[in-house]
């Protein structure tokens, strides 16, 4: 019997175990260590924050994993052991065949002084209910999205989110002037200037402020600072600072940056055996620009990693390699959305085609969650 550790049970994590479970016989086990109890979409969040569904719809217990014959490990890590492919969970060493990293990103609001007192987190499942309050009870001003540091989660998210605010607020009749601000040059660099060009254009269609370059360094009751200048706002919405976690930082993961480094193409670490996938990575595209922190690459680069563990446990020479494509919905508001796909890693820079707003991708952005969701864990209830 075989062992795959994967810890972290979110979009790659879970994609992983099931693509090995399809590969792998019956006898070798493969565990998911999480201390969150259950799995959500991140797209969730935001269709909360303007009452289109609850969070507790697009929720679903990580332990519905069992019936699939995938372990689920709750707990916290304390320490990897990427030399021996093993991880300390609440104190307990467990040792494994091969490992997958799939722990994500996490949040450091606590970077910028201010945010936690002053800004709505939008990013954090745990303030959505939080910052619904303060959405429904708005009646007027000004409304600021602020992106605290790049890379993120969910590149468009930000600027979907302005969108459905302006659609909520002309809904009730609410007079707000919505403004998005970035510390980079412009909305989604990876992108290039003709994408975003659109998307800017989009935008400004909609009456809403476009604001790059505006790296804020503190939030104050009704201010944003960013360096000599501030900016008013009668209500913000942030998405905070983003950081590998420490727990990785000290397993030597990352080799002293900011994120875990991979093989673009076979998702391999330094230590043999060991996989890292999805946000926690950074996979540099030909151009120099990082891949986008997006599920749907999770994904993708979870089935990889399965074909490639399989591989090596039936004797075989590892061939599966991750090809770059990946695409997303990119909600405009009034009830369309646009469907922006690529290849990320082609020479010399990504080819990204963005489509014409359509009804139709919207509800396949909905289908998109809803299947995931049935595949993943069957009937369970959340």
């Amino acid at each position: 019997m075989r062992r795959v550790l994967i810890l972290g049970g979110g979009f790659g994590g879970v994609a992983t175990a099931h693509a090995l479970r399809r590969r792998l016989p019956p006898e070798d086990e493969i565990v998911v260590v999480e201390r969150r109890p259950y799995f959500m979409l991140g797209l969730r969040k935001t269709w909360a924050l303007i009452g289109r569904g609850t969070l507790e719809e697009g929720r679903r217990p990580l332990q519905a994993l069992e019936r699939f014959g995938i372990r689920v490990l709750p707990g916290t890590i304390t320490a990897i052991d990427p030399a021996n492919r093993a991880v300390e969970v609440d104190g307990r060493r467990w040792e494994g065949d091969a490992m997958v990293v799939a722990l994500g990103a996490e949040l450091a609001p606590e970077a910028i002084p201010g945010f936690r007192e002053h800004a709505l987190n939008v990013y954090d499942p745990q303030e959505i209910p939080r910052a619904m309050e303060a959405v429904r009870a708005f009646r007027g001003g000004q409304v600021m999205i602020g992106i605290f540091g790049a890379p993120y989660k969910c590149p468009p998210a930000p600027y979907e989110m302005a969108f459905l605010l302006q659609d909520f607020f002309e809904a009730r009749g609410v007079r707000a002037r919505i403004s998005v601000f970035t510390p980079q040059p412009m909305s989604l660099p990876v992108l290039g200037a003709a994408g975003c060009s659109v998307l800017e254009g989009r935008l400004a269609e909609r009456g809403i402020d476009f604001l790059p370059n505006h790296k804020a360094t503190a939030v104050e009751a009704g201010a944003v600072i960013f360096g000599e200048r501030r900016r008013p706002f009668d209500l913000l919405l942030g998405v905070p600072p983003h950081r590998c976690p420490e727990v990785v930082v000290r397993s030597g993961l990352t080799d002293g940056g900011a994120w875990v480094r991979v093989h673009p193409r076979t998702l391999e670490t330094r230590f043999a055996g060991v996989y890292a996938i999805g946000d926690i990575t950074e996979i540099l595209l030909p151009n120099g620009m990082p891949l986008p922190k997006a599920g749907v690459f999770a994904e993708a680069e979870g089935e990889v990693v399965a074909e490639r563990i399989a591989a090596v446990f039936a004797g075989r020479e590892p061939e599966a390699s991750f090809s770059g494509e990946g695409f997303c919905y990119l909600e405009l508001g009034r009830g369309e959305a646009m469907l922006v796909r690529g290849r990320f890693l082609v020479e010399p820079a990504p080819e990204i085609e963005l489509t014409e707003p359509s009804p139709n991708y919207l509800e396949e952005k909905k289908r998109f969650e809803a299947e995931r969701l049935r595949t993943w864990f069957g009937d369970a209830a959340a």
